[in-house]
């Protein structure tokens, strides 16, 4: 069965944007699974429950669980591989002899939950995982120019962090917008018919609640769906 694996940073997106509604639409058009791991649960639910600012936000999220629209996974399996993950990432780059601290746990229970169940994507937002898993040379620039010093890669860490995703396709939330843009599923959105300001309006809905998408990008995206 084919199968999305959900980080925590593409539904808070997509929940801040009023644009949670689509999933159920997308997953029939994808005719797969759509879930999310424990620790994303809790994340998205389990915490917010038990604050003011974000409580409606989950029970949103929480609504799409017990209609199964999102199904909840955890195994041992699952945490043993993401500790593991999280251990090799962490301990590939050093600056000053100190090991940098790149990914969380949550984000590693995800891509552990992708590879265990040969999914077909990960959706994350978050822009040093996806680096690690698509350019991970990139994160070593990256830091360099952030530190202002010299970074050293662990090459035995990063090459068996890059064995065990060598299979992950990484999608964002920008890129789940635009395939239901493409779909229809936001047309009740249009003012005078422009289709070009309701796909800026969603990236940038996007990008300024997380996703990790650049100026450049968006403009690319738009040039590509929206023609002149």
């Amino acid at each position: 069965m084919k199968s999305i694996i959900f980080d925590t940073g593409p539904i808070i997106s997509l929940a801040i944007n009023n644009l949670l509604n689509i999933l159920p639409a997308l997953k029939k058009q994808f005719n797969g699974e759509f879930y999310i791991t424990s620790g994303v649960e809790r994340e998205l639910v389990n915490k917010p429950l038990s604050t003011k600012a974000y409580e409606f936000e989950a029970l949103r999220v929480l609504k799409l669980i017990r209609e199964r629209t999102l199904k909840v996974v955890s195994s041992n399996k699952i945490n043993n591989l993401a500790n593991h993950l999280l251990n090799l990432a962490n301990n590939s780059f050093m600056a000053h002899n100190h090991p940098i601290k790149l990914v969380h746990l949550a984000e590693m229970e995800a891509l552990a939950t992708a590879i265990l169940l040969n999914s077909n994507t990960l959706a994350i937002d978050e822009r040093t995982t996806r680096m690690l898993i698509e350019e991970p040379k990139n994160v070593e620039r990256i830091f360099r120019n952030k530190l202002h010093t010299e970074i050293r890669i662990d090459n035995n860490n990063l090459g068996r962090f890059k064995e065990y995703t060598k299979n992950v396709k990484v999608i964002r939330s920008v890129e789940i917008v635009t395939i239901a843009f493409k779909l229809g599923l936001l047309d009740k959105y249009l003012y005078k018919s422009n289709k070009k300001q309701l796909l800026d309006g969603l990236l940038w809905g996007m990008k300024l609640n997380g996703c990790a998408v650049s100026k450049k990008e968006i403009e690319k995206i738009k040039k590509l769906e929206v023609k002149a």
